[in-house]
């Protein structure tokens, strides 16, 4: 027998005539390679039972992997949480390679003298959010339909983005097509993309009418409305089944006073002034208004879109309230931690969040009991934090409002071009294919 160690061989029969002594010197060698050989056997055998995939691990990953624990995946950068930052070419468009910017919102228009909060850019801590890509956009929805469903801020959401595309793709308002109202409801095609961009006025989401039922007089900023909290408006539950990508969004017309109704059943009231009537917070309207919201979109058979939550934009009244000379009059952003969410504010913001987190449970749900349903995406549009450390964002006296006896200055809106843009940037990021790491640290630093 004959074993190869570097390149020469040993003869056993001829060493077991050798004295003892030189028997261990020119065996120990063997042996111990012997000794080594079977343990690594021994080892390769009894491991192999725990090595994952090299497609998961990598190729040896699998010892990395054993001895010193799996390899943690990329942190995920998160794009909300961040401060704004100086950058002189913020802006996408002006008011003049943009006609469709609405007078309520056309700062520049109207003679807004300082530009400087044209020059300031979102920086995420620890990462970088990529610019605003129109054509990525746009191939992204190709052949599909975004929706914006909510109060006129989301509806500024939806000009902003139409702005941020028809650079690049010349859109045609369809408004007239669905509704005579042009005004709340807007539709509009981009026919090289065969794409449908459109806003739904819900600014409670929920059926809503003046109270009584038959007071007339419209929508105003101080009408009681009576909320139908368990039924869905009506103007954008019966279209929104066949769209890809609707944004939720809603908050500032739930400080108005409000009746609250249950299965057709008058269940309270919040700030009302009725008598007998008992009094219920507004939070609790505004909560099951989402939950309605969430829970209509997951019922529509036909719906198999991405449902969007934008969250909270707070509003920067200074000096007094809206209808009492508040304004906004601020030209920088705040810094990091310079201001906080007022507290009712903060109790809107973290009612939606919940709701959401509900809603996404109850997705995982309905997926678990029915493998053929998988279920809908649900994604978080943070922008409260960003849209918080602006103040100088805000048309103030300068936004030509469409109802002519509006003589109050606008510090909820925003101007465009403006922060608001960012809201697009951040909603590109949430639309990027699930396989590309668009919010690891890997991915954007």
């Amino acid at each position: 027998m004959k074993i190869h160690i570097s390149g020469s061989s040993v003869d056993l029969q001829r060493a077991a005539k050798l004295t003892p002594q030189k028997r261990v010197i020119i065996l120990t060698p063997t042996l111990v390679l012997l000794v080594l050989i079977s343990l690594y056997l021994f080892l390769d055998s009894s491991l192999s039972l725990l090595r994952p995939p090299t497609a998961v691990i990598g190729h040896h990953g699998w010892l990395r992997s054993r001895f010193f624990g799996q390899r943690e995946e990329p942190k995920k950068c998160d794009v909300f949480r961040g401060q704004w930052v100086p950058y002189p070419n913020a802006t996408y468009y002006t008011n003049e390679t943009c006609p469709m910017i609405s007078d309520q919102q056309n700062c520049l228009k109207f003679g807004r003298p300082d530009t400087e909060y044209l020059r300031w850019r979102w920086r995420p801590d620890g990462c970088e959010l990529p610019r605003f890509d129109a054509l990525e956009f746009l191939d992204i929805v190709k052949g599909k339909s975004v929706a914006f469903v909510g109060d006129s801020v989301g509806r500024n959401q939806m000009q902003s983005l139409l702005c941020l595309l028809a650079g690049f793709s010349k859109p045609e308002d369809i408004t007239l097509r669905y509704t005579t109202d042009a005004i709340n409801f807007k539709r509009w095609f981009f026919s090289d993309y065969n794409f449908t961009l459109a806003a739904f006025w819900a600014p409670f989401l929920v059926k809503a009418a003046n109270w009584p039922e038959d007071g007339g007089g419209g929508f105003t900023r101080t009408s009681l409305m009576s909320l139908h909290l368990d039924e869905p408006e009506p103007s954008w539950a019966s279209e929104i089944e066949g769209f890809d990508y609707v944004i939720v969004s809603g908050g500032q017309w739930f400080y108005r006073p409000m009746v609250f109704y249950e299965n057709g059943r008058l269940i309270g009231c919040s700030s009302c002034g009725v008598e007998n009537v008992t009094e219920i917070s507004r939070f609790y309207g505004y909560r099951i208004a989402f939950r309605t919201t969430f829970r209509t979109l997951m019922d529509l058979k036909g719906y198999k879109g991405v449902t969007f939550l934008r969250t909270f934009s707070a509003d920067h009244f200074e000096n007094g309230p809206w209808n009492d000379g508040g304004n906004c009059i601020r030209t920088m952003p705040f810094e990091k931690g310079e201001v906080k969410l007022k507290m009712y504010d903060y109790e809107f913001y973290r009612t939606q969040v919940e709701e959401f987190g509900s809603a996404e449970r109850e997705s995982d749900r309905r997926t678990s009991r029915d493998r053929k349903n998988k279920g809908q995406k649900l994604r978080l549009l943070d922008t409260t934090e960003a849209s918080l450390m602006r103040p100088d964002g805000h048309p103030n006296s300068l936004g030509h409002s469409p109802h002519k006896n509006a003589s109050f200055n606008d510090c909820v809106h925003w101007c465009m071009p403006g922060p608001i843009d960012t809201w697009n940037e951040f909603l590109l990021q949430s639309m990027r294919p699930e396989e590309a790491p668009g919010f690891s640290f890997w991915r954007l630093r």
